[in-house]
């Protein structure tokens, strides 16, 4: 079924004639605008993995994955690590930042008052021309074949945030723009989220497949609405024996794994720029067959 024929406005559900205006997360997405230990969707490696209690129970063969969307942080968050990389070390993020706007009030040694001004978000600050500090957007989904299961937590990196669309290959900010221009809510729609395979680190495309029909709509709305929804978005930092640790993007209670720098400017904002790199500033490292039938909780 191809998307014209999808969102032909005569065959809109019942549900979403009633709907009214669009929600936060339509707003949150189109750029208006976890909880450590829970369930998680990972895309560590280009695959995308199921992460329960920090460990994966499952790893998709599929290079896709149906969803929907059922809440999102309401702004990009940005978060900075200065130390090298280490897989086995858990510490926290030098910097973090839940609306992309200025430091956290518990971040002790910020680098700037805020992030538009601070020099870790200047291009070439990290590896090859990216930042140090990295994009990211947090989303709560339910798998599309198991919509009244469990909610699942996606960080989004940059790469799958920002950028133009090529076709019907839409970064998620392009996509939710594509989706609200037509009067379409996240929400109302089942997702498929495909990898770039023309892309070396982990970089994620989004297209709709079909409405969510009437029966499935109440469903999805309490889904919404339940406390792992509001977990899944939030930008939390959680304790262990010797720090505070922000919520990492792919294994909780680990530094994310290492981020390869992004190869085209347009997939960021619009940041400062400057001739010489600060010497001052390290470089950043950086069809399901079926659902799992038993999440892991050790």
């Amino acid at each position: 079924m191809s998307n014209v024929a999808l969102f032909n406005p005569s065959k809109v559900p019942a549900h979403v004639k009633a709907r009214g205006e669009l929600s936060a997360i339509a707003k949150a997405l189109a750029g208006g605008g976890g909880v450590a230990g829970g369930k998680r969707v990972s895309i560590k490696g280009g695959v995308f993995r199921l992460i329960s209690g920090g460990k994966e129970v499952a790893a998709i063969e599929e290079r896709y994955l149906d969803v929907v969307v059922v809440n999102a942080a309401p702004n990009v968050s940005r978060v900075f690590y200065g130390a090298k990389y280490d897989a086995d070390k858990v510490a926290a993020p030098d910097c973090w930042s839940a609306d992309g706007v200025a430091p956290d009030a518990a971040v002790k040694d910020k680098p700037a008052a805020k992030c538009d001004a601070c020099p870790n978000n200047i291009a070439g600050s990290g590896q090859g021309n990216s930042r140090a500090c990295r994009y990211q957007q947090r989303l709560a989904v339910v798998l599309a074949n198991d919509m009244g299961g469990d909610v699942l937590q996606l960080t989004a990196p940059a790469t799958s945030v920002f950028g133009k669309e090529d076709g019907d290959k839409r970064p998620l900010q392009a996509y939710a723009r594509w989706l609200a221009a037509q009067n379409i809510d996240p929400s109302e729609v089942i997702t498929r989220m495909n990898f770039d395979t023309k892309s070396e680190s982990p970089k994620l495309f989004f297209k709709p497949m079909r409405w969510i029909d009437d029966d499935e709509a109440p469903v999805i709305k309490k889904q919404g609405q339940t406390a792992d929804a509001k977990n899944a978005v939030a930008m939390t930092v959680f304790k262990n024996d010797t720090a505070s640790v922000a919520a990492p993007i792919d294994v909780p209670g680990k530094r994310p794994a290492k981020v390869e720098a992004a190869a085209d400017e347009d997939e960021e904002p619009v940041v400062r720029k400057e001739e010489k790199k600060p010497s001052a500033v390290p470089k950043a490292k950086a069809n399901l067959a079926e659902m799992v039938d038993d999440w892991d909780e050790s």
